[in-house]
């Protein structure tokens, strides 16, 4: 890749990236800190016991991660609540490494004795060559990408069902075919605080909100779905400010009103324009977890041993972000307390990195990018996702599309599936149109895009000047647990991809 593309990518990179704390954190004591100190009567010296506890019966490291949740959800279907929940939880998790394996143990009682307990626990899973734990913590300094609601979520629900309501009505008013209408609205307030026995100490409070409209219209014997949502880290005031309810109603009857007059979608190799934002799910699945370090380790990423080397085409640069502002996944510090990063996993095309967490970073000899995520303290962590995307290139997006004799364009996707060790995947277009000489003509139906994640990235030929990031919607699972995430990609011409479809 040449400087002035070298450059450019960093000044990218640059926008994407909000500015970290320089000034190192003068106290441990920090408002998320005292949360556990003042209402489960945590204590500095009860982590150090817990970590001698947890080391008692040897091993290279431990560490003790504290989280309290309090979540509320609610969905309207046919202009009825059909379900309501509120509820808070809290609990522990112990673990010890020693060597490669992996001792854990967990406890909603955060009671002293039941918090020794699951250290010995731990301590006994995973016992092998002793260590002592440091005296005392050292917290590091971290960023400030999301605001903190005024109160937590300590707010009348009545507000919430006025949100998915409006949606509601926004949806029905579309079009006389819209036939029945769903919404969800959810939001958590996550604190946590991790203590480990290299000293390591952090801590967080997290908010997170998403919106969801779900659309069925019908059309004679015809009926379709439609599907749009956002959201992000922040909490109802900062998402009513960003996010229009009635926009995302109206998004999803835009596309199930769509899909009644599409036609079947063509089938064989062609030419595949991928549309900018949520589109990028494919480049996560198909191509992100391969670079989690944690299946390069054990060999079973298509992408194992090939640092250096060219796996995409060299319009291909492709980041992990973890410090975009209000991000749904963005953290300021990641589940092991290390600060979250911008990691560079593929420059013009060469593999450049990949993500850890403390153990794969130790294991590998690599440096730890803050990627070490868990579902919640009842699992460990495990090199995850944040923010996902490629960046931008020079082409514009019309010229992108003219340049496609035959083809498709993909705007929208629903599920999909991949092999982690051989890069294949299958995934469902829930928006798609033909190109026919330069032009987008007809909506498609049932279209599928086949292909392998590293081999689909060799052909890439065009890359927009339009990089767009999702809209706060996206959950990743990796081994039975869920985390938040988040997906972009520009607009993007793959000069061959195979379709599935049952057209011509």
């Amino acid at each position: 890749m040449g400087r002035a593309a070298q450059e450019r990518g960093h000044k990218q990179r640059q926008a994407y990236t909000k500015k970290r704390m320089t000034e190192p954190v003068a106290s441990p004591i920090t408002s998320h800190k005292s949360y556990f100190f003042e209402k489960f009567g945590v204590t500095e010296r009860l982590l150090e016991r817990c970590l001698g506890e947890a080391l008692s019966a040897g091993g290279d490291y431990a560490d003790l991660y504290f989280e309290a949740v309090t979540a509320t959800s609610l969905g309207v279907d046919e202009q009825i609540v059909k379900s309501a929940s509120q509820g808070a939880s809290a609990g522990c998790g112990v673990r010890v490494v020693s060597g490669e394996r992996t001792g854990y143990a967990y406890t909603d009682n955060l009671s002293p004795e039941r918090l020794l307990h699951a250290a010995r626990t731990a301590a006994l899973i995973a016992s092998g060559p002793a260590k002592q734990p440091i005296q005392g913590f050292t917290e590091a300094p971290s960023a400030n990408l999301y605001p903190i609601p005024l109160g937590g979520y300590d707010l009348d629900l009545a507000a919430r069902l006025e949100l998915i309501l409006r949606a509601d009505r926004a949806g029905r008013a579309f079009d006389a075919r819209v036939v029945q209408v769903r919404a969800n609205y959810s939001e958590e307030l996550r604190r946590i605080l991790i203590a480990a026995s290299d000293g390591a100490f952090a801590s967080d409070t997290q908010p997170l909100c998403r919106l969801n409209v779900y659309v069925i219209a019908k059309q004679g014997a015809v009926t379709t779905k439609g599907a749009a949502g956002g959201g992000g880290r922040a909490g109802l005031e900062q998402f009513v400010g960003s996010k229009s309810p009635e926009g995302l109603a109206r998004e999803a009857a835009r596309g199930a009103i769509l899909q009644l007059g599409a036609v079947p979608a063509p089938a064989g190799e062609m030419e595949v324009v991928l549309g900018p934002g949520w589109p990028g799910i494919l480049l996560h699945e198909a191509v992100g977890h391969g670079l989690e370090a944690d299946f390069n380790r054990k060999k079973t990423s298509a992408f194992s041993g090939r640092m250096g080397q060219m796996v995409a085409s060299p319009k291909v640069t492709v980041v992990d972000n973890g410090t975009i502002a209000g991000r749904r996944g963005s953290l300021n510090v990641d589940d092991e307390g290390s600060p979250t990063q911008e990691t560079v996993l593929i420059e013009g095309g060469v593999l450049k990195g990949y993500m850890s967490d403390k153990l794969s970073a130790r294991l590998m000899g690599m440096p730890d990018t803050g990627s070490g995520r868990r579902e919640s303290y009842q699992a460990i962590p495990m090199p995850r996702m944040t923010n996902t995307y490629m960046l931008a290139g020079d082409d514009a997006p019309e010229d992108i599309v003219r340049s496609v004799k035959r083809g498709l364009y993909a705007v929208n996707f629903g599920g999909g599936q991949v092999d982690i060790t051989n890069g294949k995947f299958v995934f469902s277009a829930s928006e798609a149109y033909l190109i026919e000489d330069g032009k987008i003509t007809a909506p498609v139906r049932d279209a599928t895009l086949i292909g392998n994640g590293p081999e689909a990235l060799k052909y890439v030929s065009m890359v927009g000047n339009d990089l767009k990031l999702d809209e706060g919607i996206g959950t990743c699972g990796k081994e039975g647990q869920s985390v938040p995430v988040g997906v972009g990609i520009p607009t993007v011409k793959l000069d061959k991809m195979t379709v599935g479809g049952t057209g011509r």
